[in-house]
């Protein structure tokens, strides 16, 4: 008959300390800054499309009649996002400068946050006064 040993399980890894947070545990703030800066993308796409129509095929000003003023408020609202994320989470001025460029190219919000995201951006800086608690 064959003896039958018991062994303990294999130890579980050592935790490690991951810089980035899923988005579920971001403040409202920076889900709010994400979500704009992807509804900003499509508005542009609606304001490029609408002025395809509108200088090049020459048939209608109704695309940029409608995503005009769509795309200007929501341009203002990521702005105003950016700022408020930016003090939030201690961004830098040059990381704050770059979300508010993107603004100016195409698509280029939805860039910024894929970026800002994967550099672990929206988590947010120590400041020595939580270093020393």
């Amino acid at each position: 008959m064959r003896a039958v040993t018991t062994t303990s399980p294999a130890p579980l890894p050592p935790a490690t300390a991951d810089t980035r947070t899923p988005t579920a545990t971001h403040p409202w703030q920076v889900r709010a800054f994400r979500a704009v800066a992807v509804a900003e993308a499509f508005s542009w796409a609606g304001l490029l499309v609408g002025m395809y129509l509108k200088w090049v095929a020459g048939t209608t000003e109704r695309g940029v009649e409608i995503f005009g003023p769509i795309h200007g408020a929501l341009v203002l609202v990521y702005v105003a996002l950016a700022v408020l994320v930016a003090v939030r989470v201690r961004w830098s001025l040059w990381t704050t400068f770059l979300a508010l460029a993107a603004t100016v190219p195409p698509f280029c919000t939805v860039l910024f946050d894929v970026r800002a995201h994967r550099t672990g951006r929206y988590t947010g800086r120590r400041s020595t006064s939580d270093v020393r608690r």
